[in-house]
């Protein structure tokens, strides 16, 4: 298998998530900043011309974190990632969507609408007056999650899974554009730290 990666939060959750399997695999960056992304080679493999994308050993190509998460997870059970039982599983993917639709998406949208539209308005579809609003909502939906989160370790107890990855590379990336977690939410903020401890131990010496 080959990943074709880049910087910004989506490629991260998958570097993360291989790295918590202790699984190397070849890489390709692609430089997302000069467009390689927006370009035939690349679109061949990923028409979305989105970062990440994973060649397949068949030659086959996967596309979407979340699915390249899951088959990565398949394929290198231990430790599970997503869940041992189908009623993990299904937990996992429930905050999985939760986060994705009500934290990750409003939050990456209002940067790619505000300070990433000089970037981004050549390339797709910008909504520059949706920007604050969508900034707002991420937020208001991170002080949703920080209630729920409540006596717990991780998002779904204390089970560590793809869902606290997710989390917590979409926060950090908030921090580098200007929407940094709100310091009341102590949950989200105490699993933050959880997890660059979990990074620093797996860091290559």
């Amino acid at each position: 298998m080959k990943l074709y990666t880049s910087i910004g939060p989506n490629p991260a959750v998958v570097t993360m998530f291989l790295a918590e399997k202790g699984v190397s695999l070849d890489t390709v960056k692609v430089d997302i900043m000069a467009g390689e992304n927006r370009q035939a080679p690349y679109m061949q493999k990923n028409p979305a011309g989105q970062s990440p994308c994973l060649e397949l050993d068949d030659g086959g190509h996967l596309a979407e974190i979340i699915p390249i998460c899951e088959y990565l997870d398949e394929k290198f059970p231990n430790p599970p990632l997503i869940g041992s039982t189908p009623e993990e599983r299904a937990e996992t993917r429930m905050w999985l969507r939760r986060i994705d639709l009500n934290i990750c998406e409003p939050l990456v949208n209002g940067f790619r609408f505000a300070e990433g539209l000089p970037l981004f308005q050549s390339r797709m579809r910008t909504i520059p007056h949706a920007a604050a609003d969508l900034k707002s909502l991420a937020q208001e939906k991170l002080t949703w999650l920080d209630g729920l989160m409540t006596g717990k370790t991780w998002v779904a107890g204390e089970r560590f899974s793809l869902a606290d990855i997710l989390l917590f590379c979409f926060v950090e990336f908030g921090g580098t554009v200007g929407q940094p977690l709100n310091p009341d939410n102590k949950n989200i903020a105490a699993l933050v730290e959880r997890v660059k401890a979990r990074v620093a131990e797996k860091a290559p010496a």
